[in-house]
């Protein structure tokens, strides 16, 4: 998931902006294989296994992935008469910048949370879950600012150095502009 460097080159930021780039990330599926490609690069049977998917409904997302190129092929092998192909991702980061999806952006990383997430094991050293909010009435300069330390923060837990046999914990936080109504200033 972060801190070891993967088995294979990639950039360090792609910006995504394309229609079918949202499309093919917005899918559980695929945005599980893009973050098992994070760690080193795979083939088509060794996905299928991980997700416990057939091959064939693996190799349908790694072909939706590919052709929005969030990943590659990094590498080929030759075993008996075929090539195995591995993939991996095309860039460490993926940075989506989509103004007008940004709602739906969003509503996909809420929907991938919901759909990987499970209760921790009350045996576990990991306490119950911590989920927090919290709101202010401040300038959106001072909201950037909020905003910049939260992607540091972000970037510390995704650089940890990954532990085989462990589990995955995610990590998701948002400064946001709200609906919330502001009451009147009062008259003198």
């Amino acid at each position: 998931m972060g801190g070891r460097k993967p088995d294979y080159e990639m950039e360090e930021v792609l910006k995504v902006t394309e229609p079918g780039q949202f499309r093919a990330a917005g899918d559980a599926t695929r945005q599980k294989i893009i973050t098992l490609l994070s760690e080193k690069a795979a083939t088509t049977s060794q996905l299928s296994e991980a997700l416990g998917q057939p091959k064939g409904s693996v190799g349908h997302h790694l072909k939706v992935l590919e052709e929005a190129a969030l990943i590659r092929v990094v590498k080929t092998r030759k075993v008996r008469a075929m090539t195995e192909k591995y993939y991996g991702r095309t860039a460490r980061l993926f940075d989506f910048h989509d103004p007008e999806g940004y709602v739906s952006g969003v509503r996909n990383f809420y929907q991938t949370v919901m759909a990987e997430y499970r209760e921790p094991n009350p045996e576990s050293d990991f306490p119950d879950d911590i989920l927090t909010l919290g709101r202010a009435r401040i300038s959106a300069s001072r909201a950037a600012e909020f905003g910049g330390r939260v992607e540091a923060l972000v970037e510390e837990f995704r650089n940890e150095e990954s532990v085989p046999g462990e589990e995955v914990y995610g990590f998701l936080a948002q400064v946001y502009l709200t609906n919330l109504p502001a009451l009147p200033d009062e008259e003198e």
